[in-house]
C-alpha cells in the first residue's frame, strides 16, 4: 500500500490536545482535514507525522512547541493606549481579538489574546495562542488523494 510522502496532499481526522488533556482541536466531529504534507500552511510537526503513514493509519505523536507554533516570543507582549482600540465589547484579560494592521504588503489580520487591562493601557499578547504549547495528535489518515481529487477539493 502507497505511503504518504512530502507534497502528497491528504485527508486526515485528528483530535489535538495539549498535555493536559484540554482539546483544542478535533476533526471527527465534522469534516477531515485536508492539506498539502510539507505546506508551510502546517505546523512541521503534523506534516512530519503523516510521512510515512498508509490509508487507514492511526497513530499518537507528541509535538513539541518548536515543531507546533513555536515558542512564546515575549516580544509579541505589547502594552496600547486603551483610545488606540475600538472594540465593540468591553476589554477584558482572556478575551481574543483579531486585529487589523497596516503593513507595507496591504492590511494584515492579527489574533491577540488581551493579557491586562489598566484605565490607560491594554496588553496584548500577538503569539499565536498555542505558541510555547507541546501538542498531543491522534491521527487517522483517511485518505490519500489523487491529482484530480486535489483539484476538486483544494
Amino acid at each position: 500500500m502507497r505511503k504518504v510522502q512530502l507534497g502528497d496532499v491528504v485527508s486526515i481526522h485528528c483530535v489535538g490536545q495539549l498535555k493536559n488533556g484540554e482539546v483544542f482541536e478535533n476533526t471527527y466531529d465534522g469534516e477531515p482535514f485536508i492539506f498539502q504534507v510539507g505546506s508551510a500552511e502546517i505546523i512541521p510537526g503534523l506534516s512530519e507525522a503523516v510521512v510515512g503513514m498508509e490509508e487507514g493509519e492511526e497513530k499518537e505523536v507528541l509535538i513539541p512547541s518548536e515543531k507546533a507554533f513555536g515558542p512564546k516570543d515575549e516580544n509579541l507582549v505589547r502594552s496600547i493606549p486603551r483610545e488606540a482600540l475600538s472594540l465593540d465589547v468591553t476589554p477584558e484579560p482572556g478575551l481574543m481579538l483579531n486585529l487589523i494592521v497596516d503593513t507595507p504588503q496591504g492590511e494584515m489580520t492579527f489574533p491577540a489574546t488581551i493579557l491586562e487591562v489598566t484605565e490607560e493601557e491594554i496588553v496584548l499578547d500577538l503569539n499565536p495562542p498555542l505558541a510555547g504549547e507541546d501538542l498531543i495528535f491522534k491521527i487517522k489518515l483517511e485518505k490519500i488523494l489523487t491529482p484530480d481529487e486535489e483539484n476538486i477539493i483544494l
